[in-house]
């Protein structure tokens, strides 16, 4: 019974990887470059992508094979949103 508090913090890693990911996704979905407020919806956006990439890596020290190949997915995606905004500035 030892390995279940591993397998439990594993999935909740992940899970926050994943929850921290789909935030500043459906922030990137909602700026505005023209609005008044995205400088401000910018500077958040920048937030949730940085606190996405922290639970990314913390959840990727304890992640199986499957969940890995996910994660890497939602960086590589995280990457492609800041390359994009990136480009708008």
């Amino acid at each position: 019974m030892q390995k279940y508090p591993y397998n439990k913090d594993k999935q909740q890693a992940f899970q926050a990887a994943q929850q921290g990911y789909e935030n500043a996704q459906g922030l990137y979905e909602t700026i505005v470059s023209d609005s008044a407020s995205y400088g401000h919806q910018l500077k958040h956006l920048k937030d949730e992508v940085n606190e996405a990439y922290q639970q990314i890596e913390n959840a990727l020290e304890v992640a199986s094979e499957h969940q890995r190949a996910q994660l890497e997915r939602f960086q590589q995606d995280l990457q492609t949103m800041v390359s994009e905004v990136n480009q708008e500035d």
